[in-house]
């Protein structure tokens, strides 16, 4: 078993104190002490003048003025430029692990602006309490305090009509290594009484919302044609991943609109359309739970989508969706264009 290190007690430093002026050696002292000799070279460099001029009472003042001075400065300052940038950038909504990488790539021969997203972390919750601290701990995406434990048992919703499970689904979607498969869900405002239509493309993690006037498959039907419509390459709309809600019993509708096809992920397993369920926590931090959602008009809608995908994500390499889905665009267009020729 690993032995633990204890500091030095004053009872330890006296009995030093002692032996050395008895004329011991550190040996001889580490015996009766049962430290090690190294330590007790440590505490001489650090704490007395010389070996022959240790003072115990002295040495535990010392030892506690330390212990209270950090060994070097924090990296993240107020006085530095990296700690404005940093400011700015949680300003506008970025995360600090989006800061941290998107930093190292912006300046990588810079490492005053190498930091980690604990760095970050640590540097806004030690700034004294004021409006600066509560501003900049409002602009951190909040943590969840666990799921709720779903009911068990039998999904009393019904069956909708010519469902395709995702257990159907093609294995490249599993793979995100192709474009053009979506998820989708709603999320809903105050009271159920408004909700909106969000869309997650899963190799790039592009995101898109959809204003509805309410939860009704017909809106639902209207909504994800436009949203889906506004994609002109259909190489680029090939899935679509929802949950058993009955407001997707029109998906065959959906189908002959878009030419996407519909499948359907197991009742109560969020983590079948897990980049939605991600990005939907983005997005609350725009649209927050209790809020009336039918106030937001389709441009605000389209300008937080834009601030979501024009922010640097780690699993894409800290590119941003808007990057990715671009080059897959581009890539479409390319390819079309080769074979003609």
């Amino acid at each position: 078993m690993a032995s633990h290190y204890h500091h030095l007690s004053p009872e330890e430093r006296a009995c030093i104190m002692q032996m050395l002026a008895q004329g011991h050696s550190l040996r001889q002292i580490a015996r009766v002490t049962h430290r090690a000799p190294s330590s007790l070279s440590r505490e001489l460099r650090r704490n007395a003048a010389t070996r022959h001029s240790y003072d115990a009472s002295q040495a535990g003042l010392r030892a506690r003025r330390c212990q209270r001075q950090p060994r070097r400065l924090p990296k993240l300052r107020p006085e530095t430029l990296a700690f404005d940038v940093v400011i700015d950038l949680l300003r506008e909504g970025w995360s600090p692990q989006q800061i941290s990488g998107r930093l190292r790539e912006r300046y990588p021969d810079d490492p005053s602006h190498h930091m980690s997203h604990e760095t970050i972390y640590s540097a806004i919750y030690a700034m004294p309490h004021g409006e600066l601290r509560k501003e900049l701990i409002r602009c951190l995406r909040q943590g969840h305090d666990g799921r709720r434990k779903r009911s068990q048992g039998e999904d009393r919703r019904g069956r909708l009509p010519n469902m395709l499970s995702i257990h159907e689904r093609p294995a490249e979607v599993e793979s995100r290594l192709i474009p053009g498969h979506w998820e989708t869900d709603l999320i809903k405002g105050a009271g159920n009484r408004s909700c909106v239509a969000t869309l997650v493309e899963r190799s790039s993690r592009l995101v898109m919302l959809a204003k509805m006037p309410d939860a009704s498959a017909a809106s639902a039907l209207e909504a994800l044609t436009q949203m889906l419509n506004r994609i002109p390459e259909a190489e680029l709309r090939q899935t679509l991943t929802y949950d058993q809600g009955r407001e997707m019993s029109r998906h065959q509708e959906l189908t002959a609109r878009t030419g996407i096809k519909v499948y359907f992920a197991d009742p109560h397993s969020p983590w079948q359309r897990g980049s939605n369920e991600n990005a939907n926590g983005l997005i609350r931090q725009y649209l927050p739970k209790g809020e009336d959602l039918s106030v937001f008009s389709q441009e605000e809608l389209d300008a937080i989508a834009h601030r979501l995908n024009t922010r640097p994500r780690a699993v894409l390499g800290f590119k941003m969706p808007i990057e990715v889905f671009a080059e897959y665009f581009d890539a479409v267009i390319e390819s079309r264009q080769a074979s003609k020729h």
